[in-house]
Formats: C-alpha cells, structure tokens, sequence
C-alpha cells in the first residue's frame, strides 16, 4: 500500500463519530491532534464532507474572543490558533472562525521589552513575535506558524507579519539554523534545532532572499540525514521543500521514521501528522495548506553539502 493509502487508514482509526481525533490510538481527543490531522487528511485527499465534520469539532473549541486553546482548562495555551487558521482554509462553514482567529492573532504578542546593554542574551527583545503560552516572551516555532497562517489567509502585507519576519531573521544563529528562539547567551552562540529551522524556513519562504537563509538551509542538508523522530524529520522536510530543496535520501529518511514505530510504538497523532506532511511536501503542493498562497518554488533533489 503507499504511503498515502497507509497514512489515510492510520487517521481514519484516530478520527472520532463526532469530529476530532484522539492524541494516540485508543486515546482522548485533543485539539492539537485534531488541528494537525485536518491539515495531514487534506494533504492526503479525504473528501470535503470528512474535513467539514473535523473542522466543526474545531469551531465548537474556539473560544469566544478567538483562540484556539489546547484545552479549556487551559485558555493560556493557544499555540493551536494558527494551525486552526490554515485547517479552516477553504471551507466557507469556517470563515467566521477563522476570520475571528485571525483578527485573534493580530492582536496577540509575546512580552516584549527594549533590550538592556547588560542583557545576557543578543537577540532584539523588542520585537515582536507569538509565545506558546499567553504572557511569555515569543519564540521561533509559534511565530513561523502564526507567519504561514496570516500570509495563507492573505495577510502578509500586514505590520505584525513584516515585524514577525524580522524576529524571525533576528533569531538566525549567526552560524545558521534556528532553536527555540535564542541566539548568543554569555557571549557563547547556542546550539541550532531542526524542529526550529525547519518551521522558520517555512515561515520565511517567499518572505526573504534566499541568500538571508542561506546558512540555514546548508545546516539542515548536513542534519537531516541523522534524524530519527518524526517531529525534527517532518519540519525539516517541510523547511527544505519550502524552499524547492528535497535530500536526496527523503523517503528512505521518511521509511525508517516509520519502521523506528515497531521498535518505540506508535506515535501520537501531532507527529504523525507532521511527519506526514513533511513526507508529501515534495508532491503535494497544491493540495497542501502548508503551501498555499506562499510563492514558494518547485522542489527539486538536493545533495547533502
């Protein structure tokens, strides 16, 4: 069976009689689950009638000033609101939440402050991104998402995503790549992630000269071939897909991400799903809400520097 096919009856069991998905098979619905695996499903082709009924379920969770929460115990936690927003895209029974959503995100911030010249770490404090959680400062992987669903949805002319492009550009570790979203700390340049340069790649494709990512691109080509769990792979290829680049060893990566399940078992719904649609990034493109609207180029096979 392909990948698709295999991928599909994966998230049919995880999908719930009443919308959603559970975090893990046999598991509890879970918001995050639910965000990532519309986008995953609508990759992989499932009808609009079996998107419709997940993205209902999405609505009923948004809270009234737009958010979308990871749970109602926790309002805070509204990291899910732009995958919310580019899971609503395209159907017209979601607008008003995603309209709603994103007039949210507009006008949601981290805590920023102007830096201090005996601040330890280097990076610009003032500008301004999205956090994970409400009232803490904004990091790299909430910010590329918030970046990718506001220029989905036709907003990238706006001051909040040039302002979040320029963070974005400002947390490049000077030796390329990204991490949570620190730079240089007591004079000593911090360690780069794939999770982090691979969601800033996808947030600032189309949004900068490649040039300005250079580095960042040539980090990940030299990391992708070592990674092992489905979240660093799944960004990694989504980063690099961004910008019309595949390694040449994609799906043997993709295969054994997916054999390491026989040894760690299964893995919950989110990294499935981002896996996923890391692995379909090379030909799904027009199908893929990850992809939308953000001039990216055709990708094409690159070999590791």
């Amino acid at each position: 069976m392909s990948l698709t096919g295999l991928l599909g009856n994966e998230l049919a069991r995880r999908a719930l009689p009443e919308g959603g998905f559970v975090d893990r098979p046999q598991g509890q619905f879970r918001v995050d689950a639910t965000v990532w695996g519309i986008l995953a499903c609508r990759t992989i082709g499932w009808t609009q009638a079996l998107l419709e009924q997940q993205r209902s379920r999405l609505v009923r969770e948004q809270g009234e000033d737009g958010r979308v929460r990871v749970s109602p115990h926790h309002p805070e936690c509204y990291w899910p609101t732009p995958l919310a927003i580019l899971a609503w895209e395209g159907s017209s029974a979601s607008q008003a939440a995603q309209s709603l959503a994103i007039r949210f995100l507009l006008n949601s911030t981290g805590i920023h402050f102007a830096k201090k010249p005996e601040s330890p770490s280097a990076h610009d404090t003032a500008l301004k991104g999205w956090p994970w959680i409400e009232n803490t400062h904004s990091w790299v992987e909430p910010t590329a998402t918030c970046v990718m669903a506001l220029r989905m949805a036709g907003y990238g002319w706006h001051d909040r995503v040039h302002e979040a492009v320029r963070m974005l550009l400002d947390r490049q570790l000077p030796h390329g790549g990204w991490n949570a979203g620190n730079t240089i700390v007591f004079g000593h340049e911090l360690h780069p992630m794939p999770e982090g340069t691979g969601s800033a790649l996808a947030g600032l494709a189309g949004a900068v000269d490649e040039a300005e990512v250079a580095r960042s691109l040539d980090y990940l080509h030299g990391e992708v071939d070592r990674l092992r769990t489905p979240i660093s792979l799944g960004w990694s290829l989504i980063g690099l897909a961004a910008w019309g680049q595949w390694p040449t060893r994609g799906d043997a990566l993709i295969e054994r991400c997916l054999a390491n399940q026989s040894r760690y078992g299964g893995y919950d719904t989110s990294s499935l799903c981002l896996l996923a649609l890391g692995a379909l990034a090379a030909d799904s493109k027009a199908h893929n809400p990850l992809f939308q609207r953000l001039n990216y180029k055709p990708t094409s096979v690159v070999a590791a520097p």
